[in-house]
């Protein structure tokens, strides 16, 4: 399968908002109001609908998902690790590392969703949209942890605050209860939340700048790595060891190569950090997930 028309138009959008920014009116103070609309209203949006409307049958996919949650934590400890690891601890700055933690365990749902049907059509969709809806939770709280403690904020503040986190409660909440979204007012809601896409990878380009990148080479390197290359080999060793069919490991092993989340960007930007920094790991992330992408399902499947 070429992975690489999927990523390309995630890819194009970023570089548009970067040129937008850099070389028309549509300056860096538009963007930031952008970057409001999109984490306060558009993305919280998407979440809520997408988690609402999934249909969750946790209990047939035991298994499945604690592999998936595992992998996430392992990936969590090993982002929260590069600090205190004896020589390359000495070359990582604390504060940038706070801010790119994140790089290291998210994803883009949107390229998720897309690889998955293409590769396993309705059912490959399903397990890839139940693994978004569980892991969706505790990988944005790992996200503001480091953060919240670094910038010496509340971290209960931070959460309650957090329109993303609130969103993915909420849609859980909304759909174990059996709570249905109106008829008359999906089509509307999946416009708003469809919206967040676009505007959000080119509110990511608008801020992106390669310069930082060169003064946290160390850093860089070792979120990106964690992402592209020892997540995936971590997904495909828990697949053997619990067991799972051949289309749960598809699907586990492309959860687990995908380029990190665009609104990673965003999140870092809103709590005060080097947003630009963090939009040129995205835009890096985003062109190693086409390689991780052929690593995890090419090789080690």
């Amino acid at each position: 399968m070429d992975y690489l028309p999927l990523l390309a138009p995630d890819f194009s959008l970023i570089l548009c908002g970067y040129l937008l920014c850099r070389f028309t009116a549509l300056n860096r103070t538009m963007w930031s109001q952008v970057e409001i609309l999109v984490y306060y209203f558009l993305f919280p949006v998407l979440l809520f609908t997408t988690i609402a409307r999934t249909n969750l049958d946790i209990q047939s996919l035991t298994h499945f998902l604690q592999a998936g949650v595992l992998m996430g934590f392992c990936g969590i400890g090993m982002a929260y690790a590069l600090p205190h690891l004896p020589v390359l601890g000495r070359h990582i700055d604390t504060r940038m590392h706070a801010c790119s933690t994140q790089i290291a365990f998210r994803f883009n749902s949107y390229i998720a969703l897309a690889v998955t049907e293409r590769m396993g059509g309705p059912p490959a969709l399903v397990l890839m949209a139940v693994l978004i809806g569980v892991c969706v939770p505790i990988f944005n709280i790992a996200s503001v942890w480091p953060m919240a403690k670094h910038g010496e904020k509340g971290f209960l503040a931070e959460l309650i605050r957090n329109p993303l986190i609130l969103a993915t409660v909420s849609g859980l909440v909304a759909n174990l209860v059996g709570l249905h979204i109106p008829e008359w007012a999906a089509p509307t809601l999946q416009r708003v939340g469809a919206s967040s896409v676009s505007l959000g990878l080119m509110a990511a380009g608008a801020g992106m700048a390669f310069g930082p990148l060169q003064k946290a080479k160390v850093l860089s390197v070792s979120v990106l790595v964690i992402r592209h290359l020892v997540t995936p080999i971590v997904a495909w060793l828990l697949a053997q060891l619990l067991g799972l069919d051949t289309l749960q490991t598809g699907v586990l092993l492309a959860f687990s190569a995908l380029p990190t989340a665009s609104s990673c960007y965003v999140l870092a930007n809103r709590m005060g950090y080097d947003g630009s920094m963090v939009a040129g790991l995205v835009t890096l992330s985003t062109l190693l997930g086409v390689f991780s992408l052929w690593f995890a399902l090419g090789v080690l499947q």
